[in-house]
Parts: structure tokens; C-alpha cells; sequence
């Protein structure tokens, strides 16, 4: 469990590591309904997600208890935490391995080669990789950095949600007041956990997630997180098999309501941010924006309403 002072002690920490990315104001109707729309532009992080984040956190928190080994660090990732973590062992000069299934996206893979880390491609899903990757932690000693379900990870991730607010509430072309609603796909749910604490008390989040991939949904059903079987477009960002302990456990807490989306409205969200902004994302970035253009989710009028682009690793050649 982590709460709203974690996310703070985290942006503390993260405090020059990290890009405040910009937020974008959007025309009303300009994707759905014709309420105040804002676009949080995260895919401008280092490494093209809000993933530079929590691995920074975790990857920090460790160096200053003394418990970052000088082995370095071992993630498992379909791509976005591997690169992420890569970048931040990087910065804080320990190496770093990185294990992804052999489904990942070439674009991911490159860039983790750029970075520096050592990778290594086992298996089809990312429960293999990530199999894999706990043993070579055991193995040598190596800090593991999880995607998603640890208590800094998820803390760091959070740190978007409290710039979010800083810069909604009467920040440039927002008038007054933070965000009533914010949008946030959803695979192993470390974003939603840590954008959910931050937010707390303050605006709610709905969780989209596409209808191949439904970790939060199966969970709140069947009340525990449940294993499940993952494919479609987004399988390559979202594909967690199983919602973390710890989202699910602050979904609980904060309410937070899973809305399902589906590839053919994932797709086309994607392309509509690309005809009508210029704006490139992944397919599971753009889940969030398809709970408003299918009418997923439909605002109150004079709502205002949030949607977190948060990563960008993507071929763009299917868009032109």
C-alpha cells in the first residue's frame, strides 16, 4: 500500500532526475464530448514514458539505505521499464540487465542497447522475462526493479499525478481548480496506483484498460487479483498478466472505476491523436483517450478532464 505522502517523499527524491512534461489543452469536442479537455503529456519523459519515474525512485531509495549493490540492477519489462530502469542505473553509474520476451518491439530493444544495458530475450509473454529476471536477481545479488508492483516504483510513478495537479490548478490556460476526472490506461497498474495515491481526496481516476488485457476489471470481480490471459494491440505496454497487489489495493481504496476499451477504438484513438494533434503515442497509451472517443466514459457538462499520454515507444510508420 502506498499513500500520498510516499508520492511525495518520492518527487522529492526524483526532484531534477526527471522532466516536468507538459499539459495540453485541448478544443472542447475535439475528441468526444465538449468539456474542458486536457492532454498530460508524459511520452516526452526521458525514455519516451512516465517510467523514468519510479525506476529513478527505486533505483535512488536503494542508494540511499545503503542497499543498491554494486552488481547493479536487473529488470523485466515488455519494453517501457526496461528502459527506464536502464536509463536511471545509467545516471546513477551501477549497470544494468534487462530481460524482455522476444515479442518486444524492435524500437524497444534498440533503445535498450543504446542505454547501455545488457539484454536478454527469453520467452513470449512478459511473466516468462520477468521469470527470468527474479533468478538472475537471486543469482547475483542484483537490485530487481519491478514494473510495476513495488511500493517506490509505483511512488515514483506517482509523482506525475502531483504535477498534474500542480500545473491544472491555475496554471497557464486552465482557469482555477485541479482536474474533476483523470484518464489512465492500465497493464500491471504501477501508474494507477501511483496516480491514484497522489490524487487521493483531490479527483477521480477511472482506469482504462483494453478488453484483451483486463487486469483491474477481472480483479474487482472477482475481489483479489486474478491471473489472466493477455493479447491484442497493446499487449506489448499493458500486457501484465496479473494486476500488482499494490494497485489493487489502492484501486480499492480510492474507488477507482475500470472502464474496457477495444483494439478497434484503441487504434483508432491512436490515429485520431496523430490526424487532429500531430501527436504519436502507443497503443496502450492511447486505451486512455478511447474511454472518451467510444463514449466509454461520458463527462458532466463543465467537468474537466485529464488524459495521461504516458508513452510513445512506437513504430509511427502505420500512421501515415
Amino acid at each position: 500500500m502506498i499513500s500520498r505522502s510516499d508520492v511525495e517523499s518520492a518527487a522529492a527524491r526524483i526532484a531534477g532526475r526527471v522532466r516536468t512534461t507538459p499539459l495540453a489543452r485541448v478544443e472542447p469536442g475535439a475528441f468526444g464530448p465538449p468539456v474542458g479537455l486536457w492532454l498530460k503529456l508524459e511520452f516526452l519523459q526521458h525514455t519516451g514514458s512516465f517510467k523514468a519515474r519510479g525506476a529513478f525512485n527505486r533505483i535512488l531509495a536503494a542508494a540511499e539505505s545503503g542497499t543498491l549493490p554494486a552488481r547493479g540492477v536487473v529488470a523485466a519489462s515488455g519494453g517501457n521499464a526496461g528502459l527506464a530502469v536502464a536509463y536511471a542505473a545509467a545516471g546513477v553509474g551501477v549497470p544494468a540487465v534487462v530481460y524482455v520476451p522476444t515479442t518486444a518491439p524492435p524500437v524497444k530493444v534498440a533503445k535498450l542497447h543504446r542505454l547501455g544495458a545488457t539484454v536478454r530475450q527469453v520467452g513470449a509473454e512478459y511473466a516468462e522475462a520477468y521469470d527470468a529476471a527474479v533468478s538472475h536477481a537471486n543469482e547475483t545479488g542484483a537490485l530487481f526493479c519491478h514494473a510495476y508492483d513495488q511500493a517506490e516504483i509505483c511512488a515514483g510513478q506517482g509523482t506525475l499525478g502531483l504535477e498534474l495537479l500542480d500545473q491544472l490548478d491555475g496554471g497557464p490556460d486552465t482557469g482555477h481548480g485541479g482536474p474533476d476526472t483523470v484518464l489512465v490506461a492500465v497493464g500491471g497498474g504501477g501508474l494507477l496506483a501511483g496516480v491514484a495515491a497522489a490524487l487521493e481526496g483531490h479527483a477521480r481516476v477511472v482506469a482504462v484498460e483494453p478488453e484483451g488485457i483486463p487486469t483491474l476489471h477481472e480483479a474487482l470481480a472477482a475481489g483479489r487479483p486474478v491471473d489472466i490471459a493477455v493479447g491484442g494491440v497493446a499487449v506489448d505496454s499493458l500486457g501484465a498478466r496479473r494486476i500488482g497487489d499494490i494497485a489493487f489495493d489502492v484501486a480499492t481504496r480510492t474507488k477507482v472505476h475500470s472502464l474496457l476499451v477495444s483494439d478497434a477504438a484503441i487504434i483508432d484513438a491512436r490515429r485520431m491523436l496523430w490526424d487532429r494533434c500531430r501527436i504519436v503515442v502507443e497503443h496502450g497509451t492511447a486505451a486512455a483517450l478511447a474511454a472518451l472517443t467510444t463514449g466509454g466514459y461520458v463527462p458532466a457538462d463543465g467537468e474537466r478532464v485529464a488524459v495521461l499520454l504516458c508513452g510513445a515507444n512506437t513504430d509511427p510508420s502505420d500512421l501515415v
